[in-house]
């Protein structure tokens, strides 16, 4: 594979991609014999899965043209599947919301997309359906972004070490954070490492010019919560989407394990986490003072339906 030429290694993936798509079904010209488009039904379904979304996300998102966004949303607006809100900030900007009627229509087309995979993947045996699911994993980190300065990749002996030692550091430097602080990561990391289900848990290290610069950890809370905990990434790494790309693949990974709800605790002064939790979707649920790691602190918890 490795001798072939670029024109032959684009032969193989137009080949491939011929192939998937006849794996799932996205040739029919509507979706689940219902009365949408393939595109109207990613268009719903990142309405469903994420808020104050504006039509310029979901064209950068989903690679639209604006006019025929325009033109869909306009449509849904007439079926009364979706409702335009101006933002607080800035009148030009119009924040999309999928009404009760919206939902309620997009619900069984994404049980019924999740069966029909469900069925082409219970085909496969157990280990044959990881090693398909590891595939598409690596396909999606290689092509999210040609040249996105990162990368991240799963743990490598000595990096739990490194999660401790920087989250002490960043965190007495930035808000001066005492050795209570390590004592928990040290504690979350612990258990991380002895309980690890491989099945339900998943911890990224977000690595750039070899180095690691950031890192995430989603582990179980119960059987249908996943509780995404430890997002940190350095200081010299911040402004290139690292935290955003963390927080994207714990709902990713959680939405594929089978939660339903991803939750987090966190404090009021990390401002910058807080803008990437509420980016994704997250609500905050409750907030609590408190006095931690020798600071008064008002904690948070978060939440997301998935």
């Amino acid at each position: 594979m490795s001798d072939l030429t670029v024109d032959q290694r684009a032969h193989t993936v137009r080949s491939f991609n011929r192939f998937y798509t006849r794996q799932i079904g996205v040739l029919h010209e509507h979706l689940l014999e219902s009365e949408f488009s393939l595109t109207e039904v990613r268009i719903l379904y990142e309405l469903a899965h994420r808020a104050d979304l504006t039509t310029s996300d979901l064209c950068r998102e989903l690679g639209l043209n604006a006019g025929y966004l325009s033109r869909v949303i306009s449509g849904f607006e007439k079926k009364g599947l979706v409702v335009k809100s101006r933002s607080a900030t800035d009148a030009r900007v119009a924040h999309l919301e999928l009404t009760d009627h919206g939902r309620a229509t997009f619900a069984p087309l994404d049980q019924a997309s999740q069966r029909e995979v469900i069925a082409m993947l219970e085909r496969l045996p157990q280990t044959a359906q990881q090693q398909l699911v590891d595939a598409m994993e690596q396909i999606r980190t290689l092509l999210s972004d040609p040249e996105p300065g990162f990368i991240l990749r799963e743990p490598q002996p000595g990096d739990m070490g490194w999660i401790v030692h920087r989250q002490a550091v960043l965190y007495a430097r930035e808000f001066g954070w005492n050795a209570e602080y390590e004592a928990l990561v040290a504690e979350i990391v612990a258990k991380f490492v002895r309980e690890f289900d491989p099945k339900r848990e998943r911890c990224w290290i977000a690595e750039k010019d070899g180095k690691p610069v950031g890192s995430v950890f989603v582990v179980r809370q119960d059987d249908a919560t996943a509780k995404l905990r430890l997002l940190a990434v350095e200081a010299s790494a911040r402004g290139l989407g690292i935290g955003h790309r963390l927080v994207d693949e714990c709902i990713r990974f959680a939405r594929y394990a089978g939660y339903r709800k991803l939750v987090l605790w966190t404090n009021s002064v990390l401002t910058d986490a807080r803008r990437i939790y509420e980016r994704a979707g997250f609500t905050l649920v409750e907030e609590q003072p408190h006095h931690s790691f020798g600071q008064d602190l008002i904690g948070q918890n978060w939440a997301l339906d998935l």
